[in-house]
């Protein structure tokens, strides 16, 4: 009876059981062999073989810091077999830019951020477990102090489900801060608060109060806190911190390339 059994399985298919199989397309091979950077009327471009990049939107890709412009370079030239494009988080952070595909203008961004602020992840800390809520204290609290002196406002932590209201005040320097910076900057700063859920982080890291990875550390507390209790899949949870910190350190040099008067002297070869 068991081996008659047996025999009806080849006969099954994903049609009998109504599965769906999800097909994705394959990343395309790596097609040029050198990487290149040429410079003309102070904007870099990137080349594949001389052949200049181009964005999704098929616009002439270029940046206007040089340093920027080799990190690109480097990140194409880091491709391998296929181009990984999910991993090239410089080079698509540039593109977003100059496509726009969301026509977002600078006081747009500036909006989303004073927004953002308001329920920045730090600012909401546990009520349910008393060991979490104070390390809560002990690690976010310092973080909140020093965004309230450096931007000159009074954001406080809450236990509360309600977001917290602003002080009189506090919209306009947060707004006067993120309006000091040009517009490409704006984007990696918005990709950085996407990144840590949080505008007090994404501040500290970028005015190199913390490190990226300190950075990445607060802003998952939580999990880690979890994690201690639980215990982690290292392959799973270890990869996804490396992506958040992957993600981080582009935002951070996107921000420092683009805010920054800084330039090469000596050619570095890709």
């Amino acid at each position: 009876m068991f081996r008659k059994c047996l025999t009806l399985f080849p006969k099954l298919s994903t049609s009998t059981f109504n599965i769906s199989v999800r097909k994705y397309p394959a990343p395309p091979k790596r097609f040029y062999r050198q990487t290149g950077i040429i410079t003309s009327n102070g904007k870099f471009e990137i080349t594949l073989d001389q052949r200049k990049l181009k964005t999704p939107k098929g616009a002439p890709f270029y940046v206007e810091s040089e340093p920027l412009a080799i990190a690109i370079a480097t990140e194409w030239d880091a491709q391998k077999d296929v181009i990984d494009r999910s991993r090239m988080h410089l080079t698509a952070l540039s593109s977003t830019v100059i496509d726009n595909p969301n026509n977002l203008q600078k006081p747009d961004i500036v909006n989303y951020l004073v927004n953002y602020a308001s329920t920045d992840a730090i600012l909401f800390q546990s009520i349910e477990d008393k060991r979490l809520k104070e390390l809560q204290v002990a690690e976010w609290n310092p973080i909140i102090e020093w965004f309230n002196k450096r931007h000159d406002v009074a954001l406080q932590a809450t236990d509360a489900l309600e977001v917290p209201s602003f002080a009189p005040g506090t919209t306009m320097n947060i707004s006067r801060y993120l309006s000091s910076y040009n517009e490409a900057t704006l984007h990696g700063i918005m990709y950085a608060v996407d990144t840590l859920k949080s505008v007090i982080l994404t501040s500290a890291c970028m005015e190199r109060y913390i490190g990226v990875e300190k950075a990445v550390l607060l802003s998952r507390l939580e999990e880690e806190f979890q994690l201690g209790h639980w215990g982690r899949v290292e392959w799973a949870h270890d990869v996804s911190m490396l992506d958040l910190q992957a993600r981080l350190s582009a935002a951070t040099l996107f921000v420092y390339f683009n805010s920054s008067n800084v330039f090469v002297k000596q050619k570095i070869p890709i």
